[in-house]
């Protein structure tokens, strides 16, 4: 009984702050510091595969259906390597059956490249509609310039009003946290797709966009706790800063897994349903980012943004000083039990919410009967007694 009490599964439904996320900090400041350097230097040295609303080009698109069957991308790729003696930049199959469409990207091609495409697509591949359905039109790299312009403002807008609400709700620490781990979450995000290559479209951006919201609800979510966990924290000897936080993170680790995996899964039904079955290319764009920054966002609510909080919090003097009672009062009880000595990150205390707010109501009891700051030391174990009964 005591063996299935102490499983991995227990302690994530328990919450009881058993996983030492915060003490562990500095492991997760280097993995996900190397990941970033990963993810920066393939920026910056890679680059990203921009498509063709940012760079320019011409788009055809044809029908996928001849009168021989479906016409496959690769058929497609040779008849326009062969008509022009280039490969296209993209080819994409949007929607299914009869009304199924080809599109065909490349760089800017002139009306007599254009005309000698279109009769090589339609000898080699004889589409239904022939040479007369096979469209053409250009796209101007001004278009997708104007997006991302208006993403940045966007972003940089959201990073301001994020900041002003967290500093005001919380404090200016956790604000700084939390816009910590969102940036970790877009540098991730677009960094992983320059390593893979995935082409960057507009629906990218907006996609990019919407995780930055998705990050910071479950980074407030754990906050909250955090604060209603550290509330009069000062005048308390049970636990320092760092382990109220980590018990925060315990308690609202379930969940930030549950949460994760009900929002990833209409992603993923978007990226096999609309990609697998539809073909829409648009949806593929916007999926792929939306999986990637939701699950690096998750993971920088847990791992990044209340340790980050921790660090820049235990600057305070006052909070520093508040560790140091703690720390004396275990010494203290050590050497009572003839025990031995153990620091603060390596205590796993009683986490019952209940039990936290009994000391506070007793805390604030003994502080309000002295007049005086609340105890530490010797003096307060004498207080703590109550009066009216005898101590052998």
């Amino acid at each position: 009984m005591a063996q299935s009490k102490g499983n991995v599964f227990h302690r994530l439904y328990v919450g009881n702050g058993a996983f030492d996320i915060v003490g562990k900090r500095k492991r997760w400041y280097v993995l996900f510091g190397l990941i970033l350097l990963v993810c920066i230097g393939s920026i910056v040295f890679r680059g990203f595969n921009l498509g063709i609303d940012f760079t320019g080009g011409t788009r055809i698109q044809m029908s996928a259906q001849s009168a021989s069957g479906e016409i496959s991308s690769e058929a497609v790729k040779d008849s326009f390597t062969k008509a022009l003696n280039e490969e296209p930049t993209s080819i994409q199959v949007v929607g299914t059956g009869q009304a199924a469409t080809i599109q065909i990207r490349s760089e800017t091609l002139d009306t007599a490249k254009i005309t000698e495409l279109k009769n090589g697509l339609n000898n080699d591949l004889k589409p239904n509609g022939g040479i007369d359905n096979i469209s053409d039109s250009a796209v101007s790299a001004s278009w997708g310039g104007e997006i991302t312009t208006k993403a940045l403002i966007a972003l940089g807008v959201f990073f301001l009003a994020v900041a002003i609400f967290l500093a005001l709700y919380f404090e200016w620490s956790m604000a700084v946290a939390a816009l910590v781990a969102v940036l970790h979450d877009v540098i991730i995000t677009a960094g992983i797709y320059s390593l893979v290559g995935f082409e960057v479209s507009p629906a990218t951006v907006i996609g990019l966009l919407t995780i930055l919201g998705f990050s910071l609800y479950d980074t407030v979510v754990v906050f909250d706790k955090v604060k209603e966990n550290t509330r009069g924290l000062l005048g308390l000897t049970r636990r320092t800063y760092a382990e109220a936080a980590n018990l925060a993170v315990n308690q609202t680790l379930m969940r930030s897994i549950n949460t994760s995996l009900i929002a990833l899964l209409p992603v993923l039904g978007l990226l096999a349903i609309g990609v697998g079955l539809l073909g829409v290319g648009t949806l593929k764009d916007l999926a792929l980012v939306q999986l990637t920054g939701m699950a690096i966002g998750a993971l920088s609510s847990i791992y990044i943004a209340t340790p980050v909080a921790v660090d820049l919090k235990m600057r305070d003097p006052r909070y520093q000083a508040q560790a140091a009672r703690v720390r004396a009062r275990r010494d203290n009880l050590a050497r009572k039990s003839g025990g031995e000595v153990v620091s603060g990150g390596d205590i796993v205390e009683s986490t019952d919410d209940e039990a936290v707010q009994a000391e506070l109501r007793r805390e604030k009891a003994l502080t309000a009967a002295s007049g005086v700051p609340a105890r530490t030391g010797k003096a307060s174990d004498a207080r703590r007694r109550p009066t009216g009964k005898k101590h052998r």
